[in-house]
């Protein structure tokens, strides 16, 4: 068998897509494709048609015609087999049989065909083995792009944290009555309105773009192609990266040494950790229904006590409780409870007696269940509606517990597999579509009260009930039930000791059904 060409062309024997596979000058192709039309004989249902030198075997594909050009030597049944396979290519890359959709995907189709053919030779290939080879996945490509995207975020985040160094040092100027520090080639001299508009440029072009974000259409509803994103968290390529390394690939980042999750940095502990150091831990545990209902909010808080140094073993801690959401509070066995009870101060029963050196020691719990829904510190608000082209989906949130500032916020919507990338309409704060795990995450690096509520909109083909659960994770500084650590004293004396705080509220589970 010996295939001379592969060819869409018109009823009218206009070629719109041919790939020759020996040589051929376009004349010749042309002619041939022009003589074809004439050639078949009206009524009659064959599939092939011969002249002196070539044969054409063709397939109807509403207005077009998929045509082999073979010898005539050639074994029909394989022709017909390979025509076939021809026909099938084509709607994987082409939504509609026209000529206009066609001339669009001409390279996509030619690769194609020479997947199937080599050197007028059919090769031994299906449909499934032809779109692995024309995707192309390259390792070394995908290596590049995670090492690239990486090296834009830590830069991106570089460029914001100077930017709020340069007004933080403006705002402290301002309140001590002294002319704002010029900063870069200003000088200090050069006038405070200067450095005031350079740091307002500054942080204008850093910040808000991210406002601003939109996704792009795809032009396809199936594919694998990324393209690279500026600002979008990318959990996927840094899972990536660390999968090269584990198996032995080198990645080379110039930062790579200083880079830090954003979450380390939010929990970071105090820099000058005193003898008497405090952790203030909570973890929050929350499902709601998607019509806003709580089925169930758990919030297990924990206050551990180091001690360093043997002087201040025989200590008192001071709490201000200032909880009016009924917590319910458990001291450790050895921790005297009336005095606890009586003036929320936690000393040991035997008052001669130190606590444990070097380790962490768990002197205060406590718990609290709700199913009251004002208790929710974050509402999430999905409307998945449908549409002539899928769903439209409306997500919202609102803090409720304004006293609270989270950070690192990441809301992970799931999305129906195999339809394609969403298109972002309306956002605040950014996004990242993870194709893998079909899910789309929206970060917000802020929400406190004045930033409060937010909203996206997106569209993807699916139906209402593919977008839940809806899951939620932050981290805090802040933490939800209001008991604090006010001093610390000595047993003996009632002396003030200095000590220091560590405090987080954290998300162990956090879904909208």
């Amino acid at each position: 068998m010996v295939l001379l060409a592969a060819a869409v062309c018109t009823k009218a024997g206009k070629a719109i897509v041919s790939r020759q596979f020996v040589e051929m000058t376009r004349t010749r192709i042309e002619g041939l494709l022009a003589a074809f039309p004439k050639l078949m004989n009206t009524g009659k249902q064959h599939t092939f048609v011969e002249t002196e030198s070539v044969r054409y075997v063709y397939q109807p594909m509403e207005k077009l015609y998929m045509v082999l050009i073979t010898t005539k030597n050639s074994n029909i049944l394989e022709d017909l087999e390979t025509l076939r396979l021809f026909s099938r290519v084509i709607p994987e890359y082409c939504r509609a049989l026209e000529e206009t959709e066609i001339s669009d995907h001409c390279f996509d189709l030619i690769f194609a065909f020479d997947e199937i053919v080599a050197l007028g030779y059919r090769e031994n290939v299906n449909l499934a083995q032809i779109r692995t080879f024309t995707e192309m996945d390259s390792h070394e490509e995908k290596v590049f792009r995670a090492v690239r995207e990486t090296q834009e975020r830590e830069a991106k985040a570089e460029m914001r944290r100077k930017a709020k160094e340069l007004q933080q040092a403006r705002r402290d100027a301002e309140r001590q009555g002294k002319k704002a520090p010029g900063f870069g080639g200003f000088g200090s001299s050069g006038g405070s309105s200067m450095s005031n508009n350079a740091v307002s440029l500054i942080t204008e072009t850093i910040i808000e773009p991210e406002k601003t974000k939109s996704a792009p259409v795809p032009s396809r509803p199936s594919g694998s192609g990324k393209a690279l994103k500026l600002g979008a968290k990318g959990k996927e390529v840094d899972n990536f990266v660390d999968k090269l390394k584990s198996e032995g690939e080198t990645i080379v980042t110039p930062s790579s040494g200083k880079r830090q999750s954003e979450v380390a940095k939010v929990l970071a502990p105090p820099v000058n950790m005193e003898s008497v150091h405090l952790r203030v831990e909570e973890k929050i545990s929350l499902t709601c229904s998607r019509d806003g209902g709580l089925q169930n909010m758990e919030v297990h808080g924990l206050i551990m006590l180091r001690v360093t140094d043997d002087k201040f073993g025989r200590i008192r801690v001071h709490i201000e409780n200032e909880d009016k959401k009924g917590v319910q509070l458990q001291t450790h066995p050895n921790v005297d409870k009336k005095l606890f009870t009586s003036d929320s101060v936690i000393g040991l029963k035997n008052p001669e007696k130190s606590f444990p050196l070097n380790s962490d020691v768990g002197v205060l719990k406590w718990r609290l269940q709700t199913t009251d829904e004002s208790f929710i510190p974050l509402t999430i608000n999905c409307w998945p509606s449908e549409s002539g082209n899928g769903c439209d989906v409306n997500i919202e949130y609102e803090l409720q517990e304004e006293r609270l500032e989270l950070n690192d916020v990441v809301i992970t919507i799931p999305l129906p597999a195999g339809v394609g990338s969403p298109v972002i309409g309306d956002i605040d704060g950014d996004y990242h579509h993870d194709s893998r795990r079909n899910t789309l995450e929206w970060t917000l690096p802020v929400i406190d009260s004045k930033n409060k509520t937010g909203s996206l909109e997106f569209s993807i083909a699916g139906h209402p009930n593919d977008f839940f659960p809806v899951t939620v994770s932050f981290v805090s500084k802040k933490n939800y039930c209001s008991l604090h650590v006010t001093k610390v004293t000595q047993v003996d004396g009632n002396s003030s000791v200095r000590f220091s705080t560590e405090t987080s509220f954290l998300v162990d589970k956090y879904e909208i059904l």
